[in-house]
């Protein structure tokens, strides 16, 4: 078997720069060229998926050749139309140019939990039950994952779409329930301050380490076919968002309190539970979390 061109977009994000980890060490992988929109190293490429045009992203493809396109960049908040740009338009255009530029080469995108919208308190959310977003966050990105999924359908590109729960470990970003508490943990510690502010803690989430996200990714590029166009990336376990930053205060040794008093995120106040039904990733690419719960916020607070 041929070792793999893959062409990376977002390699330096949180999800993006574990995935590169990945690649980088895979021995299926011959060439990883990561993009991004910082300054131009080696076996980096510039290139902004939302401000660059068309015509630019078909050149790139036809100077990498890749055997497989993996988009990691998107956005979590910002404007509607910011977010129909992040994540919707750059689908809709990588679908287009690499069906053009690169018809035999995989597509694989990232969707997210926040398609599902409200789901029945208990029950795991499979990938066909409905799905009902209930902020633009989730609406934009449950269009993309519909793109990927006509596409794939019509056999236009071979195309996949993950749709990720609640990511956590190192390198987490501020936009992240964990990685807000983190931050104001750290600034309560500097300033000898007994308090932090958070949003609500009571709902129920499914978090998945980074980690195995990125090995979930590399498992939809690299195999020799998915059968299913879209896959949920979860650990399955719905879990008390209290009970995690408190799991976040033993290792941070912050020992103040978290004062559940400021608005919660519009993308997820609505959804009081979500855990993620795995079982299809599982069989289609043999796919299962690695690194449990502990291990995962240890990661997050210290990296």
């Amino acid at each position: 078997m041929t070792a793999a061109r893959v062409l990376l977009f977002g390699a330096s994000g949180f999800v993006g720069h574990q995935v590169a980890e990945v690649l980088a060490r895979d021995p299926r992988v011959g060439v990883l060229t990561r993009a991004g929109r910082g300054e131009v190293r080696d076996g980096w490429v510039r290139h902004d998926l939302v401000a660059a045009g068309p015509g630019e992203l078909g050149w790139l493809l036809r100077h990498v050749r890749p055997d497989v396109v993996i988009n990691c960049t998107g956005k979590l908040a910002g404007t509607t139309t910011e977010l129909v740009e992040a994540n919707v338009r750059v689908t809709a255009r990588l679908l287009d140019a690499v069906q053009s530029e690169a018809p035999a080469a995989r597509l694989v995108v990232l969707g997210s939990a926040g398609e599902y919208g409200t789901v029945p308190h208990g029950q795991p959310v499979a990938e066909d039950d409905p799905q009902q977003p209930v902020a633009d966050y989730g609406v934009t990105k449950l269009a993309s994952t519909q793109l990927v999924r006509a596409a794939a359908a019509a056999e236009r590109v071979d195309a996949v779409a993950l749709r990720v729960f609640n990511p956590i470990g190192p390198g987490l970003p501020v936009e992240n329930l964990l990685g807000r508490a983190a931050e104001r943990m750290r600034a309560a510690i500097a300033r000898d301050e007994d308090a932090i502010r958070l949003g609500p803690l009571g709902a129920y989430r499914d978090f998945v380490d980074v980690r195995d996200v990125a090995t979930a990714i590399t498992a939809a590029a690299l195999a020799g076919q998915v059968k299913e166009p879209v896959l949920n990336v979860g650990s399955g376990v719905a879990v008390k968002a209290r009970d995690v930053v408190g799991m976040l205060a033993e290792e941070a040794g912050f020992t103040g309190r978290v004062l559940e008093a400021a608005p919660a995120p519009a993308r997820s106040s609505a959804v009081d539970w979500i855990a993620a039904d795995v079982s299809r990733i599982q069989r289609t690419l043999g796919w299962a979390p690695t690194l449990d719960l502990r291990e995962s916020v240890r990661a997050s607070w210290a990296a």
